[in-house]
């Protein structure tokens, strides 16, 4: 017989049961007088039913009285949100806050299983980027329903409750799209993301206006939006490139596609950019260090987690407004795109 792991009951697990939100329930395992007696009685009498144990470190973090703060990313290896965490903790740090961060590995289940986490360790704020695969917000909103400031960046939701810090990247997709027009590019492809994710709608929006202010005939066959991962993009460019009337050019949406783009250029024994020119959402660690060197929109995402990091601690200070900060992308201009360049 397989021995399964055993599920450890969370304040998400007491909550659903009573049916009440998991504030109530936080509050009333601390006896907090904004919940009745008899409120009370019910949680705790289910708790002990359900074995449920607070977890020791939330409980040695409460007793020392340290300030700290979540974060949850898609992605912890990609460059980006190592970056982006970079600025968080030098922000928060400068503030005397420590952080913890959490790896969704674009899952939802593990993005809602980190914010359980979080909340059960009391961190006194969050900021997140949702997984690819997010589509309930549920999670976020009991963040609201318990006054734990949330911020988001980068890909975000529920953006008339909560702050956010994101990237120009229609303006950033139009002006790359429009270097490869003014370049020589005429069947321009673009690889992106599920289309759900504010971020890949933003992109895919910029590239489709520079087509239209271009008077250049817009074709689905040259949108391939699926999912955010390097097998899925290879097999993508791949299609585009083994058509008969194939791009000319291809706008990839962030690294992990931009590199998978490269290599199936490279594979198909095209040449970069005479064939076909290539533009990617990336950054400068990667795209100067390959051969051609590469094109790219390039985020600054260390600004990015200092801007999040800012936007949470007003929150934790008592600032309820919403915020809507944008933070500019750069193009830089290399080796890949310029079809003409002499």
């Amino acid at each position: 017989m397989v021995n399964k792991k055993q599920h450890r009951t969370s304040l998400k697990d007491l909550a659903k049961e009573l049916g009440v939100s998991i504030a109530t329930v936080s509050r009333a395992l601390r006896s907090s007088p904004e919940i009745g007696k008899e409120m009370q009685q019910r949680v705790k009498d289910l708790a002990k039913k359900l074995n449920y144990r607070p977890n020791p470190f939330a409980q040695s973090l409460r007793k020392e009285a340290p300030r700290v703060i979540g974060v949850v990313v898609p992605n912890l290896v990609t460059h980006y949100y190592a970056a982006v965490l970079d600025g968080i903790e030098s922000e928060a740090r400068r503030a005397g806050y420590s952080v913890i961060s959490a790896n969704s590995h674009e899952s939802f289940e593990d993005e809602a299983h980190a914010i359980d986490n979080f909340i059960g360790l009391h961190v006194e704020g969050i900021i997140a980027c949702l997984a690819q695969t997010t589509t309930d917000y549920s999670h976020f909103e009991e963040l609201a329903e318990m006054d734990i400031p949330l911020v988001f960046f980068g890909r975000t939701c529920l953006t008339d409750r909560f702050s956010s810090v994101t990237a120009n990247g229609d303006e950033a997709a139009q002006m790359a799209t429009q270097h490869l027009i003014d370049t020589g590019s005429r069947r321009i492809a673009f690889i992106g993301g599920p289309n759900h994710l504010d971020m890949v709608r933003r992109r895919k929006h910029g590239y489709l206006e520079a087509l239209r202010d271009n008077r250049l005939p817009i074709d689905r066959d040259l949108v391939a939006c699926g999912s955010i991962d390097y097998q899925v993009a290879l097999a993508a460019a791949k299609r585009l490139l083994n058509n008969e009337n194939r791009p000319d050019a291809i706008l990839a949406f962030n690294d992990i596609i931009t590199f998978a783009a490269f290599t199936a250029i490279k594979d198909s024994g095209l040449r970069i950019p005479e064939d076909v020119a290539l533009i990617g959402f990336t950054d400068d660690v990667h795209a100067a260090y390959v051969t051609p060197r590469m094109s790219a929109i390039e985020d600054q995402s260390h600004l990015m987690g200092v801007t999040a990091c800012q936007l949470l601690l007003k929150a934790i200070n008592g600032d309820n407004k919403v915020y809507k900060k944008i933070v500019p992308q750069q193009l830089v201009i290399r080796d890949t795109s310029a079809k003409n360049k002499k």
